[in-house]
């Protein structure tokens, strides 16, 4: 088959198109025949160098695969041959990047009829992420108010579908008139651009002055000080994004009450990654998620779509085609 391989750390170019062997499921796994793959922002992280997690080398990135069961190694139980399914792990020494892919049978998810394979590779990382940044980490509930700061992209699109759904009101933020036009569409119940000087002074306009109870926040470098200045009492940020070094005044946190939360879903148990999955493929069954595709690359062209997933002006979701 044939997947991108690297063999180095470094810049998008050392993502190669190569023949490599056709991978077989082991006792618990399941190969899966790949029709679409999602390309996230951490995925050019790892293969940079940069990420505090290191696969060893020579590796095939990725995570998030929307295809169908090719086969099933001993031991696996839940699926058979044909099967539509979606994936947010790879088993150890598999990738997304090609045209197959093997994943432990806990990973793998049943992707309904509706939903398109494209789809399917946008839920693991982004969809994943925005639940179990609303819901395990920042303890979110209806009735309170979310801002997702940076709502135009892959998980931006999900934290608005999902936090709407859940009974949340939802503001979001985008850098364009596109971006601003599709959060709207998915659900925000308010939408403001943030190049505009005085967005932040909206949010405060927008919850009679008390702030947001909770913050999604992509570009914690830029936004995390501005952040706290919109924080309701009591109030969570929760951080999912972010491109370096920020300085804040810790006392707009104390004054509030205010934390300031973490995550990755490298860190998440066995039992958030099942209530997690459960919960997304309820709301893709109810149809209340429904994942935004922007743009679609083939698989040759990994190094665009590596350069592509980091340009600002994020609409939808990436994903590569083999």
């Amino acid at each position: 088959m044939k997947a991108i391989v690297v063999r180095e750390f470094g810049a998008p170019e050392v993502m190669r198109l190569e023949h490599v062997p056709d991978p077989a499921p082991g006792k618990g796994q399941v190969l899966i025949r790949v029709k679409a793959i999602g390309v996230n922002p951490v995925e050019v992280y790892i293969r940079s160098g940069t990420y505090a997690r290191k696969p060893s080398l020579p590796y095939t990135p990725g995570t998030d695969v929307g295809g169908v069961v090719e086969s099933v190694g001993p031991d696996a139980t839940r699926f058979k041959p044909g099967d539509r399914v979606y994936t947010h792990a790879m088993a150890a020494g598999s990738g997304a990047y090609g045209e197959m892919a093997v994943a432990e049978e806990a990973q793998v998810h049943r992707l309904a009829d509706h939903v398109t394979f494209q789809q399917g590779a946008a839920l693991g990382v982004p969809y994943g992420t925005a639940w179990r940044a609303l819901f395990l980490r920042a303890q979110a509930r209806a009735g309170e108010t979310v801002l997702v700061h940076g709502a135009s992209g892959g998980v931006g699109i999900a934290a608005v579908q999902i936090a709407r759904a859940a009974g949340l009101r939802v503001i979001g933020t985008a850098g364009t008139d596109k971006g601003i036009a599709l959060v709207r569409d998915q659900g925000a119940h308010a939408v403001l651009n943030h190049k505009d000087a005085d967005y932040m002074q909206k949010v405060m306009d927008l919850t009679g002055g008390r702030g947001a109870d909770v913050i999604v926040e992509m570009l914690a470098n830029v936004n995390l000080d501005k952040d706290l200045d919109v924080l309701a009492l009591r109030g969570r940020v929760m951080v999912v994004g972010n491109r370096g070094r920020v300085e804040i005044d810790p006392r707009k946190a104390m004054g509030k009450d205010g934390t300031i939360l973490g995550m990755t879903m490298f860190n998440a148990t066995p039992e958030d990654v099942k209530q997690v999955h459960a919960a997304l493929e309820a709301g893709l069954e109810n149809r209340t998620l429904h994942p935004v595709i922007g743009k679609e690359m083939p698989l040759a062209d990994a190094v665009k779509a590596h350069a592509a997933v980091m340009e600002p002006g994020a609409y939808g979701k990436i994903v590569m085609i083999p």
